[in-house]
Parts: C-alpha cells; structure tokens; sequence
C-alpha cells in the first residue's frame, strides 16, 4: 500500500470515529506524522480521549493511559525500582511512559512537579530515573488532553512544556448533525476497540523521513522568517517565537503536503497549519483583545507573500 493510500485510509477511520470534525481530525494526524507530540484542548465531553484511543489503535502502536491528577507523582509515570529477594537486589518497573504512544489525561490537573516529569521524555526521548538514562520506545509520541485552564482544578502548563508540543488542537462542540449522530449511536467510544491497525511502527518512521525529504523552496523559507519576525516585532504579541517554532512551523506544513500528496510546501500548507502549531507558544498583547489564535490570524493576514 502506497503512502497516500495509508494516510487517506488512516483519516476515513477516524473520521467514522469522531463525526463531523474532517479538520481537527486531519491536525491531529499532521502532527503525529511530522514526529511531535500533540496536545487536546477543551472542554470536558467532546471526543478528546476517544480521539487519542482512536490515534493509537490506527497507528498500531503499544499504548498506554495515565490519568493525571493533583497527588500523581512523577515516580508513577516514570517507574520505581522494588527489591525483589529472588534477585538479591533492585529490579526497575519500567512506568507507562515506557509506550509508543502516551495519552496523558487532563495533563493539566497534575501538579507541576508531575508535568515535569514529561519534559525530559519529550524531548530527549529518554528518562532518567533510578539514577539511570532509559531510552524509550521508538516512534515515541504523547498525546495529552487539556481541560480550559479557567476550569477548577487546573494547573496552567508552563511555557517551557507547552513549546515541546508540536500542535495544540481543539475539537469544540459537533454540529447538529453530527450530534444527532451520537445520539441515536449512544456514543461512539464503544467503537474504538473496533477499529483495526492501519500503520505499524517501521511504517510510521518511514512516512517521518518522507516528511523531511518534502521540499521547501527559498521562497517559502522567506515566508516562514517573515512569520516568525513579525511575531517579535511587539506588535502583536508579547514575545515572538522562537526558532524551535519556525523549525516546527517548517515541519508541520511538510506533513500537510505530503498528506495532501505533494512533494512540496506551499503558502497555504503553512496558513493551514500556523495556528495550531505556534498560537499556544504565544501570548497576545493585552490591548489587542483578541485569543492568541485570532492574533495569530490578523499576523498572517496582515503578513504579505513573496
């Protein structure tokens, strides 16, 4: 089977799971395949870990799930080592992040000695732990889930494990529609264990290094610089972005076109993607009043092409 052919099967799998959301639906894969990790943002009750079950069962990956809560410390998703007496010493237990794919649930009710926990894994993809360096597995991806940060309970992500986030996707409410379709379904999380593995590991790491061959002309490259200055010139935003966001930026509309069978980026691969990928790396200026998202929007807007 074919690249494309994998990918268009990957999305009309999801899309039989969670219904009416084409466009949230083909971010999350986006991101996965250009090798980030990707965070669910909304409110309570809209699909965000049916959505992530259904990631890991499309994919074939091993899975595993950690909800995260205010007394979660980081020995539970790292591991902890246990005296066993048939082996006269410690024995180390690997934790839940030792999968390929991690759903870290409602991510932000844990305190934030536990986010921490995730830093080193997502970035270094390793873990320290035990007074030892532990590579995880391979492909490593964390999909967490985020409740409104107003909502009770929560503890905001800091900046710092925010921008290890590639994309950063809210699904919102279906429409009417599509709602009545859960409705006379009665959901559709008893449908995630129906679905079937499309992709394995060797082929997700192959489609990650098509990816990168995806070309990206000077001109697009311009583009990309001309975004990311406007993002520092104060004019719209507290501080810009930095350059692991550009190389992000760059990355994600690499993803976009392979997936939309192209060999190269375009302007709009990266209008499409810019968003998701730099809006919750972001802090939009007070007298704007406008959300990060809307900011990033009025930037592009206002930012010509060459």
């Amino acid at each position: 089977m074919s690249i494309q052919s994998q990918i268009n099967s990957v999305l009309a799998q999801l899309n039989t799971l969670i219904v009416g959301k084409n466009t949230q639906v083909l971010d999350c894969v986006t991101c996965l395949l250009a090798g980030g990790h990707l965070l669910l943002e909304d409110v309570p009750g809209v699909g965000k870990t049916t959505l992530a079950h259904g990631l890991a069962h499309t994919f074939g990956l091993q899975f595993s799930r950690v909800q995260f809560t205010a007394d979660l410390m980081p020995s539970d998703l790292t591991g902890v080592s246990v005296y066993e007496r048939s082996q006269e010493g410690f024995v180390f237990h690997p934790g839940p992040i030792f999968s390929q794919i991690l759903l870290a649930d409602e991510i932000n009710r844990a305190s934030p000695k536990s986010q921490s926990a995730l830093l080193e894994a997502m970035e270094e993809q390793q873990v320290s732990a035990e007074g030892a360096t532990r590579p995880l597995p391979q492909p490593f991806f964390v999909i967490a889930t985020q409740n409104p940060r107003e909502q009770l309970g929560t503890y905001p992500l800091p900046e710092s494990q925010l921008d290890r986030f590639l994309m950063r996707v809210s699904l919102g409410y279906p429409d009417r529609q599509a709602e009545r379709q859960l409705l006379s379904a009665n959901g559709h999380r008893q449908h995630v264990q129906q679905l079937h593995a499309i992709m394995n590991a060797q082929e997700i790491q192959h489609i990650q290094q098509a990816v990168l061959q995806v070309h990206a002309s000077d001109a697009l490259l311009d583009y990309v610089l001309d975004l990311v200055e406007a993002s520092r010139s104060g004019q719209w935003f507290v501080q810009g972005l930095s350059p692991r966001a550009a190389i992000a930026l760059v990355r994600t509309a690499k993803a976009r076109a392979l997936i939309l069978g192209r060999d190269h980026v375009s302007p709009e691969d990266v209008q499409d993607t810019i968003e998701q990928t730099i809006a919750h790396r972001l802090v939009p200026l007070a007298q704007s009043g406008r959300s990060a998202g809307a900011q990033v929007q009025a930037m592009v807007q206002a930012t010509p092409l060459r």
